[in-house]
């Protein structure tokens, strides 16, 4: 079957709320700093009157993910809910806007769309708190078998797995995936994450993902490992692909037949705010990997996407990842 999509993503579908911040603040109004924590709906309206200077776009890993896919001229699919309320409206618009194939039925009744409030501190360093909403009435009925298995990859987002509707859905995907002889990649999201559902992702990796992308203290959650270079051992005898990054240290890339590929992060002038940092570098690799590169080039463009995305405020390119694409000689 010839591919229809380059890459389909599965993930929470939400409305980031970016706002600048003070350590002072974090501490003042018990925020956990440089991690996602979950939160209730009355905690996301009681932060949110706290925000007086921030934007809000639509949002969620996998969805960002999928946002750098299309900037960089690539075919996308988003499987997410939203409800058909203001902020469900403005995500599928978005999404849509940006030329990513969104057509998830929106749940007419059920709880207010997703919204992540992220406090940015001076230091790059995002602190993100989540109320998932609508997020978690995703089914297997709003997964369509026919478009994953016609996706060269699916990419899913492990912040997905919090539910269990969610899991059936994701293992649908899945199941169409492998039927149809496609990819599976999969992203750890966050070190709570893995610590909540370890052994479930371990299962996964073990049966069903073919790529797997971690930052350094996801990795090190991931294999209960002391130190990266332990990390890295533990993943170089899965028999995937694994995608390791280290923020300023770059990446490290463990492919199944051995060989290991380690990158110098992509330059940039100033860091402003690494929210979508793992998101862009995953857009990049896929990217790079459905049009035919070697890993070392999957891994640069990566690269590139991380590193324009840390360069300003939120989670998606502002300029044309395609565009750089050129300028870098690809």
């Amino acid at each position: 079957m010839n591919a229809s999509y380059d890459i389909a993503g599965i993930g929470n579908a939400i409305v980031d709320v970016i706002f600048p911040a003070t350590d002072a603040f974090l501490l003042e109004h018990r925020i956990a700093k440089s991690v996602m924590t979950l939160i209730d709906e009355y905690r996301a309206s009681q932060l949110l009157l706290l925000v007086k200077r921030g934007t809000e776009s639509s949002g969620g890993s996998a969805a960002n993910t999928m946002a750098g896919i299309a900037s960089l001229g690539g075919k996308g699919k988003f499987v997410g809910k939203v409800k058909n309320d203001r902020l469900g409206q403005s995500f599928a618009r978005d999404m849509r806007a940006i030329g990513v194939d969104y057509d998830t039925p929106p749940a007419a009744d059920s709880l207010p769309t997703a919204c992540c409030i992220i406090a940015v501190t001076p230091d790059g360093q995002r602190s993100m708190n989540t109320y998932l909403g609508a997020c978690r009435e995703l089914t297997p009925d709003d997964v369509d078998a026919n478009a994953i298995a016609a996706s060269n990859v699916l990419y899913i987002e492990g912040y997905l797995w919090d539910q269990e509707n969610s899991k059936a859905s994701i293992r649908k995907a899945i199941a169409a995936a492998k039927g149809a002889g496609r990819k599976v990649a999969f992203t750890c999201s966050d070190p709570f994450c893995v610590g909540r559902y370890r052994s479930e992702f371990l299962d996964l990796m073990q049966n069903d993902i073919d790529i797997l992308f971690a930052n350094e203290a996801e990795a090190m959650a991931l294999f209960e490992a002391a130190d990266f270079d332990s990390a890295l051992a533990s993943a170089r005898a899965w028999k995937g692909l694994a995608s390791l990054t280290r923020s300023e240290k770059g990446c490290v890339i463990a492919a199944p037949n051995g060989e290991v590929h380690v990158l110098d992060a992509a330059p940039v002038a100033r860091v402003i705010d690494t929210t979508g940092a793992g998101d862009q570098f995953a857009a990049g690799f896929l990217f790079g990997m459905s049009k035919g590169m070697d890993l070392r080039g999957c891994a640069k463009l990566g690269g590139i996407a991380a590193a324009e995305v840390i360069s300003h405020y939120g989670a998606r390119p502002e300029m044309s990842l395609k565009l750089l694409e050129a300028q870098s000689g690809f």
